[in-house]
């Protein structure tokens, strides 16, 4: 069983402003009430999907999201926005964050670009350690991803775990850790929610 306030505290003692919610329905209260008036960029993310907020945030700010909008530029236009939502494929305990991408658009928007970043984390996405984090990455979240998106990758048709494959469809071909927030965003924040939510 995850430990989501030892994760907190040592996510607080490392620089992140953490929020916890018992519920993924209050985390998406939350957000709708924090975030307005500004832009919001938001990465692939099956975890914000399940919130459902879209569209009660697109009622006061300006939101991209490519998984809604698909014109080509719209990934390029949330990495610049001010405000930057998705979520994690793995949090230690220990409070360092991993998150594993193919594209690349959603760990640049957590890194460089945004004044804020917000990660929705659910108590499923919590290892023990950063190895177990790592390892929560590579061999659930992406086999799972690949899953979703219909890749022909070894994870994906077969044992759901990394093959370490040079596929050109693999999902998961950057991985980032944060043992801090990049001192290029102003407020990084972690949501940690006592439930399961997304990958």
């Amino acid at each position: 069983m995850a430990d989501l306030e030892k994760t907190g505290k040592n996510l607080e003692g490392r620089g992140f402003r953490v929020h916890r919610f018992a519920s993924g329905a209050e985390a998406a209260e939350f957000l709708v009430q924090t975030l307005h008036g500004t832009g919001i960029g938001i990465g692939g993310s099956v975890t914000i999907d399940t919130l459902d907020v879209y569209d009660r945030l697109c009622e006061s700010n300006e939101v991209f999201w490519h998984w809604k909008n698909h014109a080509p530029e719209t990934r390029e236009r949330a990495g610049k926005a001010e405000t930057y939502l998705c979520s994690a494929n793995g949090v230690s305990e220990n409070g360092e964050i991993v998150n594993i991408d193919g594209f690349g658009n959603r760990v640049a928007g957590t890194i460089y670009g945004p004044e804020r970043v917000f990660l929705v984390v659910g108590r499923n996405k919590i290892a023990p350690d950063l190895t177990g984090a790592i390892d929560r990455a590579r061999n659930i979240a992406a086999p799972l991803n690949a899953r979703r998106l219909n890749r022909h990758t070894p994870c994906a048709v077969g044992e759901p775990r990394c093959h370490d494959c040079r596929s050109p469809e693999k999902v998961c071909g950057v991985m980032t850790v944060f043992f801090m927030p990049p001192t290029s965003i102003k407020e990084f924040h972690v949501i940690l929610v006592d439930e399961d939510l997304g990958y």
